[in-house]
């Protein structure tokens, strides 16, 4: 990521402030979301955030389980209408209250709701990763360029505030030169039957989950795209969780400054941290990435200072990114965490499993 496009995070904050301060026009209505996928993440997570938003709101639901489809659309005064299935999920084209998709499912069905969101008339954000293979990524770009729909990917640590003073942290020059970052991020998944551990559902383990924040905090701390990267998988297939996918992956990125980051995902302990280390100091966050509770500190050598960021616009990292995607297709702005950032995500992570798979060092810059 550029410092360009990480200075348009900021820019993201204070249009969302100012558009607070000014207050909503008669044409600025909330913009309204169909959640795909009434899972722990679709109705645990998102859809409570729409309380927090201003600019968003939820206009529809999409389930395979009509009980829980309409109870849910009960539970916020949704109409019949407003209730679809997975099998006639294209009549949402037909339907004016949904301007943007969330699709909250499976990591193989991003590509698949995607491409039909688009193809309805409608915008999307899709959680990360944002599929499972660079080819359906690019698909999925197409197919919202085709219809002129816009695409944002859920990487939600762009509007959390710890992360963002990392980020603006380490773009001042607060470690001073970038040396080294290390990135780790993991949990215990304990129960084999998950969609997570299956690896038609999921296209990969640790990797395709919780390396996704590794990878990414490794590519905003360092402001740069790496140009190589060597792997390492460690798994026991003993292991009932392990059959089908990866458990612990480490690898290793350069970048063009000469800054390494070291990074790990894991499914077998639990684990949240980012580090910077600069000539003149370091930047330190642990938990870094959670959804709630996270801590930063800097210092010379050590946690010497704790540093508490300043309440951003947004009640939440959830309801900024909301409201921020609401705004970008009101607007015509372009989100700063778009299919791009998405793509650009899952060429390294083929890379990655590739380098762990052949035991090599590949080059992600086009030189042998």
């Amino acid at each position: 990521m550029t410092l360009a496009r990480r200075d348009l995070i900021t820019s993201a904050i204070g249009l969302a402030v100012a558009s607070k301060a000014i207050g909503r026009g008669p044409g600025d209505r909330p913009l309204g979301y169909a959640i795909v996928g009434l899972g722990s993440y679709g109705l645990g997570v998102i859809i409570p955030q729409f309380a927090n938003c201003t600019h968003s709101r939820l206009a529809a639901v999409v389930s395979g389980d009509p009980a829980k489809a309409k109870r849910v659309a009960a539970e916020h005064g949704l109409p019949n209408r407003s209730i679809y299935s997975y099998a006639d999920f294209d009549r949402i084209r037909d339907n004016p209250d949904v301007d943007i998709v969330y699709v909250c499912l499976p990591n193989s069905m991003h590509a698949e709701y995607t491409i039909r969101a688009a193809r309805a008339g409608k915008h999307v954000m899709c959680e990360k990763p944002m599929a499972v293979s660079v080819a359906e990524c690019e698909a999925m770009i197409a197919a919202c360029r085709a219809a002129n729909r816009k695409l944002m990917i859920g990487y939600r640590c762009h509007f959390e505030p710890y992360n963002l003073e990392a980020m603006r942290l380490a773009r001042t020059g607060a470690a001073g030169k970038v040396r080294y970052v290390r990135s780790e991020h993991g949990f215990v998944q304990r129960d084999p039957s998950r969609w997570r551990l299956k690896r038609a559902l999921s296209g990969g383990g640790s990797l395709m989950d919780m390396g996704i924040y590794s990878l990414q905090a490794a590519r905003y701390m360092t402001g740069e795209e790496p140009i190589a990267v060597t792997a390492r998988e460690s798994t026991d297939r003993r292991d009932p969780r392990f059959t089908e996918v990866e458990d612990i992956i480490d690898w290793t990125l350069e970048f063009p400054s000469g800054a390494i980051a070291s990074c790990q995902s894991m499914y077998s302990a639990n684990q949240n941290h980012i580090l910077l280390m600069g000539d003149a100091g370091r930047v330190e966050l642990e938990p870094a990435t959670r959804y709630d509770g996270n801590h930063m500190w800097v210092g010379k050598d050590g946690r010497e200072r704790e540093i508490m960021p300043a309440p951003g616009p947004a009640k939440t990292q959830f309801a900024g990114q909301l409201d921020h995607f609401a705004d970008c297709v009101r607007t015509g702005r372009e989100a700063i965490v778009s299919g791009d950032e998405g793509l650009r995500d899952m060429r390294i992570v083929e890379a990655i499993y590739r380098s762990a798979r052949e035991g090599r060092t590949l080059r992600l810059d086009g030189r042998s």
